[in-house]
C-alpha cells in the first residue's frame, strides 16, 4: 500500500481525495467535527505540495443531507470551495485554480455509489490523476468512491488511515500485556467475532452495555425488559472463560427512576440502561495494571441519558499508564464531549469499519490500494 508521502511530485497534478465527513448535522449545523478535524493533515499535506484537490465523501445514508455544513467548517481551516455537484466535467475541474481545494456534493446522491457502479467509478476517476483514500471509517463499504475509483487510478492512503491501520494493526500483531479489551454497545452478532477473537489474544475481556444482558439472562439472572438477543451465540460456553469479565451491578430503568441495583435485585418491570459504580471499581486494578486498553462501544445508553459510568471510565483510562485505543463513534463522541482525546494513544474514527478491521485485519477500501 502506497502512502501519499511516496508521491514524488504533486505540483499541477488533480488528486480525488475520499474523506469521510458523515458527522451529525443537526438544523444546518454540524454538531460534532472530529472527523473533519481528522481529515485535516491530509488535505493540507496536498494543497502545501501543490495539488488540486478534489474531496468527495457522504453525509447520511441516502444522499438527502448536503455537505454544505461540513463546508463551512472546513472553511475555517482551509480555502475551500463548495460544489452543488458529485461530480465536475474535465473542463469544469481544468478551471478552477490549480491548487484549489474543492468538496462535492454528498456522494450518495449518486444512485450507482452504493452499487460500486463500474460507470460512476470511471466518472469520478475522469476527475483527477490520483486517487488517496483518507476514509477509514467508510472502508469496509464496496462503493465505488471506495473502491470502484482505485481500478482507474494510481492510488495511494492518506495520512489518517495510515494512523488507523497502525495503531489497531498493532493490536492485532503485537497486544503489550496485559492488555485489557472492553467490548460495549449492543448488536450482539457483529461483536461476536471480536469476543472469540481477544478471549484468545488479551489478558481480559470486559462484556459491558446490552451485550451484558445475554451472559446475565443465561446466567440465571432477571434481566427484565432489557435488550437482549432471541439467538443463542454460545453464551454458557464463553461464560465459562476465566479472561470473560462481566459487570457486577447495573443502572435501570424503573419505572421513571434511575436506580443503581446488583444483578441480583433486577425486577421483570426493570430495563437495564448502564452498569454500575461498583463496576467502574471493578475494572480500576486492571486499569491501573494494564499496558493496553482497547475499548469499543459504551457501557450504556448514552443517548438517553445514560452516560455516567462511560465517563467515569473514560476519566480513569485518561490518567492511566496504559497506552489506550479507543474505537466507535459512540465512545467518541463523549471523548470529545469530555475533551479527552489527548489523553488516549489513538482514537478511531471508524465505527463499523473498526469493529470489521479488528475481526478481519483489513477492509475492503484497504485491500484495493496497491
Amino acid at each position: 500500500m502506497n502512502s501519499i508521502r511516496s508521491i514524488k511530485n504533486l505540483k499541477g497534478k488533480t488528486v480525488l481525495l475520499r474523506a469521510d465527513f458523515n458527522v451529525p448535522i443537526q438544523d444546518g449545523k454540524v454538531c460534532d467535527n472530529f472527523r473533519i478535524k481528522k481529515a485535516l493533515p491530509t488535505i493540507e499535506y496536498l494543497h502545501k505540495k501543490g495539488a488540486r484537490v478534489v474531496i468527495i465523501s457522504h453525509a447520511g445514508n441516502d444522499g438527502a443531507q448536503s455537505l454544505a455544513p461540513v463546508a463551512k467548517i472546513l472553511k475555517k481551516f482551509v480555502p475551500v470551495i463548495a460544489s452543488t455537484k458529485t461530480i465536475l466535467s474535465k473542463e469544469e475541474i481544468d478551471a478552477l485554480p490549480k491548487n484549489a481545494i474543492v468538496l462535492l456534493e454528498n456522494i450518495r446522491r449518486e444512485e450507482g455509489e452504493k452499487k460500486n457502479d463500474t460507470a460512476l467509478a470511471k466518472a469520478l476517476a475522469g476527475m483527477a490523476d490520483m486517487f488517496v483514500n483518507d476514509a477509514f471509517s467508510v472502508s469496509h463499504r464496496a462503493h465505488a468512491s471506495v473502491v470502484g475509483v482505485s481500478k482507474y487510478l494510481p492510488n495511494y492512503a492518506g495520512l489518517q488511515l495510515e494512523a488507523e491501520i497502525k495503531n489497531l494493526g498493532g493490536v492485532l500483531t503485537k497486544p503489550a500485556h496485559p492488555f485489557l479489551f472492553i467490548l460495549g454497545g449492543a448488536k450482539f452478532e457483529t461483536k461476536l467475532p471480536l469476543i472469540k477473537k481477544f478471549l484468545k489474544t488479551a489478558d481480559a475481556v470486559f462484556i459491558t452495555g446490552a451485550l451484558a444482558n445475554n451472559f446475565f439472562k443465561t446466567a440465571g439472572y432477571e434481566v427484565g425488559t432489557s435488550l437482549v438477543e432471541e439467538k443463542d451465540f454460545g453464551f454458557k460456553a464463553m461464560l465459562k472463560n476465566k479472561k470473560l469479565l462481566l459487570p457486577i451491578d447495573v443502572t435501570t430503568l424503573s419505572g421513571s427512576e434511575h436506580v443503581i441495583k446488583t444483578l441480583a435485585n433486577v425486577l421483570p418491570n426493570d430495563k437495564i440502561m448502564d452498569i454500575g459504580p461498583e463496576s467502574v471499581k471493578l475494572l480500576k486494578p486492571i486499569i491501573a495494571d494494564a499496558k493496553l486498553v482497547l475499548w469499543n462501544g459504551p457501557t450504556g445508553a448514552y443517548e438517553h441519558g445514560f452516560d455516567k459510568q462511560t465517563k467515569a471510565i473514560l476519566k480513569l483510562l485518561a490518567n492511566a499508564k496504559a497506552k489506550t485505543i479507543i474505537g466507535g463513534g459512540d465512545t467518541v463522541e463523549m471523548v470529545n464531549e469530555l475533551k479527552l482525546e489527548d489523553k488516549f494513544a489513538f482514537v478511531s474514527t471508524g465505527g463499523g469499519a473498526t469493529l470489521e478491521f479488528l475481526a478481519k485485519g483489513t477492509l475492503p477500501g484497504i485491500k484495493v490500494l496497491k
